[in-house]
């Protein structure tokens, strides 16, 4: 084979999947189905081994989690958590936007960013109705902006906190997995000692840009006390099938995040699955991941029902008792993200066996005379503002592959490129068509594009920063990385090329 040839191939399949992610002139599900087609027929891959990428560890994660989110959606779980936290917080605009951040941060860190605005911006509405009717369209304007805006960015800065808040995540853990087999693979809750911080800051920083600067409110203004009692009253006292889910939900993300072994700087605290005498791989790792917890956890809401028939009460009479979660909702998981996810790990399964990685990442090995505070910044930067206009998660798959390897090239520990790239892929705020949450808020109709862009942009650059800061300080050490950010030996060789 010529030199460099299946390099090339590789090159000219993802030069066509990038361009058609990026114009989606081909739905971008379609687009994802792309290697399994080119891979074989280029001689890159098998088709055997392309499939392999369309299902996986990651991939029962994202799907396990849905379900639990489905569940906590289809029995108004999520509803009375926000309702909780905007009311606790409510009164003053000030408060009234840091609750509405934290509801929509909290809850999009388990549920899809896009159900937690739909519900998010209806309770949103009604807020600015009642304060508009009371004080006045131009008083009450800047405080429904805020609310909008409080919801659209809370959604998306709270999947920086959970591997499972937002698929871009999901994707950096499978990608760097597949490029460094050798390496500890990326924990739950090792992933939320960074991603809790980085979430925390990012609503710290829009909660003040918003209150300060952006969309400032009249003082006078107070949100009557009795408009979210109300709103949480109608949910009525909380039932059975909530309490269910709510335990299911409980359990899940404290074996999520005690499974593997946390560590803590000068305490490592034994994860549970290390403990317990579970099976082990000849290697004597476990043979559990997060995608078994989750499913282990959601199975049984299949078989509960949501009713509990009294004791002696004839089961006649007991009247229908539907389950928990029932077939209905398999087809509402997002299999189009499913597809997304495989076309994005076969993409960098290809990288890997062709040789193209190694080959592209040896273009960046003059990256090693700068600065890694510069390079992060820039980064953070290409991807904060080409995500604007593109698939958060589509561009994050494109992108791991090349940062894993330009930063080996460079002599940098892989994560220090690919985690803050992952994180500012989330952190598109300017432009209705980055995010779903941004489109949700948009389509209100109360909020003009202008004013978004005005905030955003300035919200994007805070993001850029912060997360450039917050991973060199903090990251570095939740990662165990070296501070001058050098290779161990399980990341210094890139998985080998199959030619």
């Amino acid at each position: 084979m010529p030199d460099r040839a299946l390099e090339l191939r590789m090159a000219a399949v993802a030069l066509l999947m990038a361009t058609w992610w990026i114009t989606e002139a081909v739905p971008l599900a379609a687009t994802s189905l792309v290697p399994l087609a080119m891979l074989p027929l280029l001689g890159i891959m098998s088709g055997k081994d392309t499939a392999t990428q369309y299902f996986n560890d990651t991939i029962v994660l994202y799907l396990g989690g849905f379900l639990l989110a489905l569940a906590m959606e289809r029995w108004d779980l999520h509803r009375r958590v926000a309702l909780t936290i905007v009311g606790a917080l409510g009164g003053s605009p000030q408060r009234l936007v840091l609750g509405f951040l934290l509801a929509s941060g909290g809850i999009s860190m388990w549920i899809s960013n896009t159900a937690t605005a739909i519900m998010m911006v209806a309770i949103g509405l009604a807020v600015a109705r009642q304060v508009e009717a009371q004080f006045g369209e131009q008083a009450a304007r800047p405080l429904a902006i805020g609310l909008l805006l409080a919801i659209a960015y809370g959604c998306s800065i709270g999947g920086f906190s959970t591997l499972v808040g937002t698929p871009p995540n999901l994707s950096l853990q499978r990608i760097y997995h597949l490029t460094f087999p050798d390496a500890a693979p990326i924990g739950f809750g090792q992933w939320m000692l960074f991603g809790v911080p980085a979430s925390a800051l990012m609503l710290t920083a829009a909660w003040f840009y918003l209150t300060k600067v952006g969309c400032r409110c009249p003082d006078h203004i107070r949100l009557p006390r009795d408009l979210i009692a109300n709103h949480y009253r109608a949910l009525g006292p909380m039932r059975h099938p909530e309490k269910v889910v709510l335990g299911c939900f409980a359990l899940t993300a404290v074996l999520w995040v005690f499974r593997s072994d946390l560590n803590l700087g000068a305490v490592t605290l034994p994860g549970w699955s290390t403990l317990l005498p579970l099976p082990t791989a000849a290697d004597g790792k476990s043979l559990l991941d997060d995608g078994t917890v989750v499913i282990c956890t959601v199975l049984p809401l299949f078989l509960m029902r949501s009713r509990v028939p009294l004791p002696g009460a004839p089961l006649e009479n007991a009247g229908p008792m539907p389950r928990l979660l029932d077939s209905s909702v398999i087809g509402r998981l997002p299999w189009d993200i499913v597809l997304l996810f495989g076309g994005g790990f076969a993409l960098a399964k290809g990288f890997q066996v062709s040789g193209l990685s190694a080959w592209a990442g040896s273009a960046f090995t003059g990256l090693g005379s700068v600065s890694p505070w510069i390079v992060v910044l820039a980064v953070c930067l290409f991807m904060t503002f080409l995500t604007e206009l593109t698939s958060n998660t589509a561009t994050t798959e494109m992108a791991l592959p090349i940062l894993a390897t330009a930063a080996v090239s460079a002599g940098l520990h892989p994560l220090v490129l690919m985690v803050p790239a992952t994180l500012s892929a989330s952190c598109a705020f300017m432009l209705p068509v980055a995010t779903p949450p941004n489109a949700i808020v948009f389509g209100s109709g109360h909020i003009r594009i202008k004013d978004m862009v005005r905030a955003g942009w300035w919200m994007n650059l805070i993001g850029v920063l912060l997360l450039t800061v917050l991973f060199q300080l903090w990251g570095t050490r939740v990662f165990q990385i070296s501070s001058d950010g050098s290779l161990p030996e399980a990341v210094r060789q890139i998985a080998p090329a199959k030619h």
